[in-house]
């Protein structure tokens, strides 16, 4: 009985350290594949924004140049893996664009968020009351 006590208070113990799952971690930009491949020369940032959202980094000397950067954090020892996406405009048009996000990410990522769903209690039926 000793021996039960003392594992499962071991395992409450570890379990809210960490040590056992580290959910990933996913800040910044998520960019669509989809988006960023109807990327092209010669788009305003109306329709820049309107594919890939505002830039994470608003950069007052750098106005002709907007920074995407999406940050995963995983594992226990939080590794993190950092992509830029860098769209740069010549007036108000987009005349090349560089780097890399997290194409394969997303889609999974919008998968987990559907599951989960949002944490709201559920309605009781209606007629169940009298």
């Amino acid at each position: 009985m000793r021996k039960f006590l003392l594992i499962a208070a071991v395992t409450f113990a570890v379990s809210g350290c960490g040590i056992l799952y580290k959910q990933p971690i996913y800040q910044g930009n998520l960019i669509e594949k989809s988006n960023a491949d109807q990327l092209a020369v010669g788009q305003s940032k109306q329709q820049v924004v309107a594919l890939l959202g505002t830039p994470s980094i608003a950069d007052p000397f750098h106005a002709q140049r907007w920074d995407y950067t999406a940050v995963e954090r995983t594992n226990r020892r939080g590794t993190t893996e950092i992509k830029n996406l860098t769209v740069f405009f010549e007036g108000d048009t987009v005349t090349k664009w560089e780097g890399e996000y997290f194409p394969e990410n997303d889609v999974q990522l919008s998968k987990d968020v559907r599951k989960f769903g949002p944490n709201l209690a559920k309605e009781k039926k209606k007629g169940s009351r009298r």
